[in-house]
């Protein structure tokens, strides 16, 4: 009866345990995320007090027309038009807004631009990336690919 009883009370332990671990992970944007269209993985990690993002990873690394690793060659900033895309950092001053969500900037390196932005947790793989230019805003959601 001891063992039962010490069996029932181990199971109801991990069944309160589990939600809250289980929220935790749900809430965690750390990570490795793939872009919706899939062209590209980018590491979210903690910086500053917020959220930082940055390329690790490209579906197409090496330009077809050069044969050379891509660039970051739609920049405005001459300067910045030959730093290589892998490393190329997309998130700038993320900050805690609310529960799982944080607002700050977004680099599109499509076309060179930087956009107000959000990123929120939408499940323990999904991360949700919308940005804003002017009134016309967008999104898509990020899968998570690793930790």
């Amino acid at each position: 009866m001891a063992c039962r009883t010490a069996f029932i009370i181990a199971i109801s332990a991990a069944l309160l345990i589990a939600p809250s671990a289980f929220a935790q992970g749900a809430s965690d944007p750390t990570g490795v995320w793939q872009t919706q269209a899939g062209d590209a993985r980018v590491k979210v990690s903690k910086c500053g007090g917020g959220l930082c993002g940055t390329i690790v990873g490209l579906k197409e690394p090496i330009d077809p027309a050069t044969g050379k690793p891509q660039v970051d060659d739609k920049n405005p900033n001459p300067a910045l038009k030959r730093r290589p895309m892998i490393g190329l950092p997309l998130f700038s001053g993320m900050q805690p807004v609310a529960a799982n969500k944080w607002s700050g900037q977004i680099y599109n390196a499509d076309d060179g631009g930087t956009y107000a932005s959000s990123v929120s947790v939408a499940g323990p793989d999904t991360l949700r990336v919308e940005g804003c230019v002017g009134a016309i805003c967008g999104g898509e959601n990020w899968t998570r690919v690793g930790r």
